[in-house]
């Protein structure tokens, strides 16, 4: 479902003329194909399938949010406002993603239910967040969460 979507995309801003979009979705569908070549050399013919194509594109966004961060700091505006349009563009194939606060409410509601206490149960709430939130929760600020919160 999410190929056709990003081919769809692909098609609109194209003929849109949006030269953003269409470099941005060239490069998740590029992305998208090397995936699905290693997947091949493991048995899997039919491609990845949609939960690994979210992966994919949240690390896409995490990857641009680090370099906003450095073209910043190298006080290089431009290609930081480059990297956030591309962010934006690879944002509507993923689900809404959850706020801080509810990162925060379900990190609390992980620790307690796991019974955990200490850093030494930092991955088993990881574990658990990630089973649950797989698709919306930015696992960065989560971890700093539970780390406040085990430590």
């Amino acid at each position: 479902m999410l190929r056709s979507q990003l081919r769809d995309a692909l098609k609109k801003a194209v003929l849109a003329k949006d030269a953003v979009s269409v470099t941005t979705v060239r490069l998740i569908l590029a992305a998208l194909k090397e995936r699905d070549i290693a997947a091949r050399g493991e048995g899997n013919t039919d491609g990845i399938p949609d939960e690994e194509i979210l992966t994919l594109l949240q690390a896409m966004v995490k990857q641009r949010r680090e370099s906003i961060e450095m073209y910043t700091k190298g006080n290089r505006p431009e290609l930081a406002a480059q990297e956030a349009s591309e962010i934006g563009v690879i944002e509507r194939f993923l689900p809404k993603q959850m706020s801080d606060e509810e990162i925060e409410a379900a990190v609390k509601a992980a620790v307690t239910d796991l019974g955990a206490t200490c850093l030494k149960d930092m991955g088993r709430t990881m574990a658990a967040l990630r089973e649950q939130y797989a698709s919306c929760m930015d696992f960065g600020k989560a971890g700093g969460v539970a780390k406040k919160l085990l430590g």
